[in-house]
């Protein structure tokens, strides 16, 4: 089983939209290393919400339920989007300084490649994120 970490602006999509929709379709990704990511996540992988932008922190956990598949907002059909249920909100959120100064998990992507917007973790990086918030 794989992790991941899905970014939304909050004024676009936040975790308090997803949580009125209760599920989600993830489409409108157009980086290619965002969008291999996205055909990698299979059926009930865990997947953190972090709020870009504004915030700029980890708010909740979502869990895939379907398979990449063609993005229908795309009309030249190169890009692909997967669907999203709520699992639950973070106890606290996990602000990106908390991130930045926990030595567990300094080799994180949302560190190292900021601007990607899906993003693979490693077990032991979620499961440091969700101790933080559980602290």
């Amino acid at each position: 089983m794989s992790f991941w970490l899905v970014k939304s602006d909050p004024s676009s999509y936040s975790w308090e939209m997803f949580l009125k929709d209760k599920k989600t379709v993830w489409d409108g990704v157009r980086n290619y290393q965002a969008r291999n990511n996205l055909a990698a996540m299979d059926i009930g992988e865990k997947v953190l919400f972090y709020h870009s932008d504004e915030g700029k922190c980890i708010v909740g956990i979502s869990q895939v339920t379907k398979k990449a598949f063609s993005d229908p907002k795309d009309k030249e059909g190169k890009w692909i989007a997967v669907e999203f249920k709520v699992v639950k909100t973070l106890k606290k959120p996990v602000i990106l300084e908390q991130i930045k100064l926990s030595n567990k998990l300094k080799d994180i992507a949302l560190i190292k490649q900021s601007r990607l917007s899906v993003i693979s973790l490693k077990e032991k990086e979620f499961d440091e994120i969700l101790n933080i918030s559980n602290k």
